[in-house]
């Protein structure tokens, strides 16, 4: 007997993330409650971090890269004087320092680690090396030598500091790691330092406060969690919006450059609508758009 399929259901729920549990087993739970055949999820947060976990559901899962790419911010709280094994403090101490950081030198510190930016991912992590998951063979004892990688931090502003930590607010673009501006940072500083708590409060246009609380998805609930699913179009805020024409989206639907109403500069990713809703990803070419990706709604 084969497995069953699921429901072609398509949408994106925003899952204010627990504690103690990983991304992918938030994806799972959304998944089996809404008995979805296709699901998702828009970047990783670390097993111990909280916060706006964004679930592609079915057709949605086409839009994940927008959101991948979009900036996030992340509420961060720093522990002084200790680095550990996965920068967090979930890991083992590495070494400690009796040096402690003022405000005032803490936010001298934070100019260097705003804008274009180059990071070292923490040993743990899931930056694959020679095809294997860093945290994999860091499990095993093995000594990484990662490569530093170029990431675009927005801000970096402290919220409050006292003798032990400092709270601090990120907001970065794609691939950044809170982890190693903590452990950087306290190396900056000469004190050292790791992640004792951290929370993504929105990532582009999702944020926190729309998210649903992860104890209350369940197959009992599955009406309500349907009900707070937003559309596909959520992720798609930040590009274009043009309109195909009644031919354009017969064409766009099978895969071809169609006819659109409404303007960008070419060469643009924009998204593609007619009355139906969504039709299409593509790029402009000047009254037309050549789909990437197409919907099947």
């Amino acid at each position: 007997m084969g497995r069953k399929k699921g429901r072609d259901i398509s949408g994106w729920l925003i899952v204010d993330k627990p504690a103690g549990i990983t991304s992918t087993s938030v994806v799972n739970k959304v998944r089996w409650a809404l008995d979805a055949k296709k699901a998702g999820h828009a970047g990783t947060l670390d097993p111990d971090a909280t916060g706006v976990l964004a679930v592609a559901l079915g057709e949605a899962t086409k839009t994940v890269a927008t959101i991948t790419d979009a900036l996030k911010c992340y509420d961060f709280t720093i522990t002084w004087g200790a680095e550990t094994t996965t920068d967090d403090a979930s890991g083992d101490v590495l070494q400690r320092s009796d040096a402690r950081p003022t405000a005032e030198q803490i936010t001298a510190a934070l100019p260097s680690f705003v804008g274009d930016i180059m990071q070292v991912p923490p040993a743990f992590s899931a930056v694959k090396v020679d095809g294997e998951r860093a945290y994999d063979l860091a499990r095993e004892g093995e000594e990484l030598d990662l490569a530093a990688r170029p990431l675009w931090v927005e801000s970096l502003t402290l919220l409050d500091s006292d003798a032990e930590t400092a709270r601090l607010e990120l907001v970065c673009g794609k691939g950044g790691y809170v982890r190693s501006i903590a452990r950087d940072l306290g190396r900056e500083l000469g004190c050292l330092g790791h992640v004792a708590h951290l929370r993504r409060v929105w990532s582009g246009p999702f944020d926190v406060e729309d998210g649903v609380a992860f104890d209350r998805i369940d197959r009992d609930t599955q009406s309500w969690v349907e009900e707070q699913l937003l559309p596909l179009e959520s992720a798609l805020t930040d590009l274009p919006m043009l309109r195909a024409t009644p031919e354009g989206a017969v064409r766009i639907r099978n895969g071809n450059p169609g006819q659109v109403t409404g303007s960008a500069e070419w060469g643009d990713l924009v998204w593609v609508s007619d009355a139906s809703g969504p039709i299409c990803i593509g790029r402009y070419q000047g009254g037309t758009v050549q789909p990437e990706r197409v919907f099947n709604l």
